[in-house]
């Protein structure tokens, strides 16, 4: 009896087979010899016809370092040294680190990932990020090119912002490397995109503590990254104008939030609430027109957190007698009061709960001289806001007939 040998998949066979990333670069080589420097169509001819014979699925990391970077990488970044000549299809080998001059390569990179989808996946989540955290080793020129690339391929989709990364790592943070980087991805990303969609994708990415790309010994420093990104030297200042938005709409809610948990707490008096609020007023550098709807908002969490929902009605208006000190100081101008009567208008349409609350609030808030007789007359007149307008109008009628009446007793003595 003779045994049959039995007939491997070609799978099993390719899986088996030694590791050889130095065949697989010159293999791949051989692929780019007859293409003529900037026969785009070429390229992407002969990588799409190499991907039929080679192991593109074993060899990826490879791939990729010798189409972003040249050549092969030996662990710790520098490359292999076996003699071999750089590749004469990489972003390296672009003429400058012009966007004009970076795009061909990107894009070829981006239609090969079409062709081979299962490419995208390891591109995103290792190679580059592996190419990236060696960026000490390439000089400053690679370096820019890298960083268009980065910014293209972000903006293709071809990879998300997660590559970005391990920039923050710190051996790429202490000599400003990182930042300079970042940069070059910034720049270049505006130049097709706004600012919003730049901030939104880098959100996606996971990207959202900038401070981490700067040198830990500068991370302290105050408003560094919109000073960085404003100064003559980087000119973004569109970068610096949104991050300064987002760090006040962010210190706005850790300020009502903050406001919230104190009202929680019965024990804790308004004098230490204004003291935090006035801090946060002057790191913010609101104005009281602002900063009065911050305190409005982060009052009414704090009572709607502690208080059962069949009591609001009867709650709301008792603390916001005796919170009604904190809230004055923040009331000092005509349009901060007409700021919070608009807040409680817009809070009280939204929160049908207190909906009837409404006159009651502003009665109190002018008995105790936070709100005065001619920010409720304007607000009556011209300021109310359009949301239930006509409903907050009825119910606030006896109090600003009786301010007007008053008013004109006063005139007539």
């Amino acid at each position: 009896m003779t045994s049959t040998p039995i007939k491997q998949r070609k799978g099993a066979v390719k899986s088996q087979a030694k590791f050889e990333p130095e065949v697989f670069r010159n293999s791949l080589y051989k692929y780019f010899e007859t293409i003529q420097p900037g026969d785009w169509d070429g390229y992407l001819s002969s990588l799409d016809k190499a991907g039929n014979t080679l192991d593109y699925r074993k060899y990826t990391d490879q791939l990729f370092e010798i189409l972003i970077v040249g050549g092969l990488l030996a662990p710790g970044g520098s490359y292999v040294d076996d003699g071999a000549p750089m590749s004469a299809f990489s972003i390296f080998a672009a003429k400058s680190d012009k966007i004009e001059d970076v795009r061909p390569y990107v894009e070829v990179i981006e239609k090969m990932i079409r062709r081979y989808k299962f490419l995208q996946k390891p591109l995103e989540e290792t190679s580059m990020q592996g190419i990236l955290q060696y960026i000490n080793r390439y000089d400053p020129v690679q370096v820019s090119k890298l960083a268009v690339a980065c910014a293209l391929s972000i903006q293709m989709g071809l990879t998300n912002a997660s590559i970005l990364s391990p920039l923050q790592k710190d051996h790429l943070t202490k000599d400003d490397l990182a930042l300079h980087f970042i940069t070059t991805v910034f720049r270049t990303y505006l130049q097709d995109q706004s600012m919003e969609h730049l901030a939104s994708t880098l959100r996606k990415g996971g990207i959202r503590d900038w401070l981490l790309f700067f040198p830990q010994t500068k991370r302290s420093q105050p408003d560094v990254i919109s000073q960085y990104f404003r100064s003559p030297e980087v000119n973004l200042p569109q970068v610096a104008e949104y991050y300064a938005r987002r760090q006040t709409k962010e210190l706005r809610e850790q300020t009502a939030a903050t406001l919230a948990e104190l009202v929680e707490k019965e024990e804790t008096s308004p004098q230490e609430i204004l003291e935090m609020l006035q801090e946060r007023q002057k790191k913010l550098g609101a104005s009281p027109e602002e900063f009065v709807v911050v305190v409005f908002e982060g009052i009414m969490r704090g009572i709607d957190a502690e208080t059962k929902q069949d009591q609001l009605e009867m709650i709301v208006p008792r603390e916001i007698e005796r919170l009604a000190g904190v809230l004055e100081p923040f009331a000092s101008t005509a349009r901060a009061q007409i700021a919070l009567i608009n807040a409680i208008q817009l809070h009280c349409y939204t929160d049908t709960r207190v909906f009837k609350s409404f006159a009651t609030l502003l009665k109190i808030l002018y008995n105790k001289d936070v709100l005065s007789d001619g920010a409720i007359i304007y607000w009556a007149q011209k300021g109310a806001k359009p949301q239930g307008k006509q409903h907050f109008l009825k119910l606030a009628e006896p109090l600003v007939k009786f301010i007007e009446e008053d008013s004109d007793e006063e005139d007539e003595e």
